[in-house]
């Protein structure tokens, strides 16, 4: 069994651009506001989340180990 992330979108910072909706469509959606929300907590790593999260105009989403909180993305300096 692979890893699971645990997703999660700042929306105060989201501006709903809709680019983590097309990178990673089962992860993502946009509410009435267009703001973002995982469409789960905790999905299995994949790179289509990775790629939202990489993708994010304004760096609102961050993915950590599910269990441990260990950091995946945004990387840690």
């Amino acid at each position: 069994m692979g890893d699971r992330w645990h997703v999660e979108v700042d929306r105060s910072v989201c501006i709903g651009s809709g680019m983590c909706v097309n990178h990673a469509p089962d992860g993502f959606r946009l509410d009435s506001a267009r703001q973002s929300h995982p469409t789960d907590e905790d999905h299995d790593a994949n790179e289509h989340l990775l790629a939202a999260a990489e993708g994010c105009p304004v760096e609102a989403i961050t993915l950590t180990l599910a269990g441990s909180g260990e950091m995946v993305f945004p990387p840690e300096e």
